[in-house]
């Protein structure tokens, strides 16, 4: 198997630390480069800082390591987002750009995370399909959008092998969320062993696309892997595993810890989360390169409780 240098961009994130973790133990840590705009501690591979606006820098890293390949998690999320739409917009498009230059001039393999946040209100909500009416209603979703398509447009311009999913809400309870829409179920779970009460800021019936992290980060890793000719999208591929609204992962809770409670006060997140699917249909990636989520809700809230259980050192369960 050819040896591959990968760079991770965003790897002090939701997503981005616990994709570098694997990624250090599928490759050899030293093999592995994180980077953020922050420092990271307790690392156990290289790190690099790195402002992702910063093209020569990014150039530098990637010649100085002998970089093969770019795993592009740095972004501005959804709800931080509309708060501070014209860096977000920078950030998320001028990031993505600057990889994928330097992917055409390096000859690098790149994984991009597109969104669930690319639809909106137009779109069909129930089993939402692969190719189907892109009108995002956020700044997040329309960098996604905007992305998703440069990603085609430098595969088919100039053969850049990038790969892309669009992520639903991701839960994991590794590390906390970083400003998203979908951030209540992470919270609700931290909540639930730290003081068995939660305020939403969802409507109890908000049904969204969601995901357990472990099956986050083996899809990323499996269509990665997957061999060139299986990659027959270039936007950007639709992942779901299962949906549920904040009255359901409360009741499956609930059944581990009878006493908690939960609250509403819906802010401006359900606006946004109004223009979201309830569920995605990810037929051609099951075809195409054999996804397959396996985690439900019931396996993710027992593994979420026993981990957060553990960490915060507690005797709810």
């Amino acid at each position: 198997m050819k040896k591959e240098t990968i760079l991770v961009t965003g790897a002090g994130g939701q997503i981005g630390a616990v994709l570098t973790q694997a990624l250090r133990r599928h490759h050899n840590s030293a093999n592995v480069i994180a980077t953020d705009i922050r420092q990271i501690p307790n690392q156990e591979g290289p790190f690099e800082l790195l402002n992702i606006l910063e093209a020569e820098r990014m150039h530098q890293l990637i010649r100085q390591h002998k970089v093969t390949q770019v795993y592009h998690l740095a972004a501005i999320l959804s709800a931080k987002g509309e708060l501070q739409p014209k860096t977000a917009w920078e950030v998320n498009m001028q990031g993505i750009m600057n990889v994928l230059t330097l992917a055409k001039i390096e000859k690098l393999k790149v994984f991009f995370p597109s969104s669930i946040a690319v639809f909106g209100s137009q779109t069909p909500g129930t089993n939402t399909p692969q190719h189907t009416v892109l009108e995002p209603e956020t700044v997040y979703g329309i960098s996604k959008a905007a992305s998703e398509t440069w990603c085609q447009y430098f595969y088919k311009r100039y053969g850049v092998d990038v790969r892309s999913v669009r992520y639903p809400g991701i839960i994991g309870h590794q590390t906390l969320p970083g400003g998203g829409t979908t951030d209540y179920a992470v919270d609700i779970y931290h909540q639930a062993i730290k003081q068995r009460e939660y305020e939403c800021f969802l409507k109890s019936d908000t049904l969204l696309p969601m995901m357990y992290m472990p099956d986050a980060i083996r899809a990323t890793l499996e269509i990665m892997e997957a061999p060139s000719e299986k990659i027959k999208v270039r936007t950007s591929y639709n992942l779901s595993a299962m949906s549920f609204s904040p009255a359901e992962v409360t009741a499956e809770i609930q059944k581990h810890i009878p006493d908690f409670t939960v609250s509403y006060k819906p802010d401006f997140r359900q606006q946004i989360a109004d223009t979201w699917p309830n569920s995605i249909d990810d037929s051609t990636a099951r075809t195409d390169w054999n996804w397959q989520p396996q985690y439900d809700l019931a396996d993710m809230t027992t593994d979420m409780l026993k981990h957060l259980n553990e960490k915060y050192c507690t005797n709810h369960l």
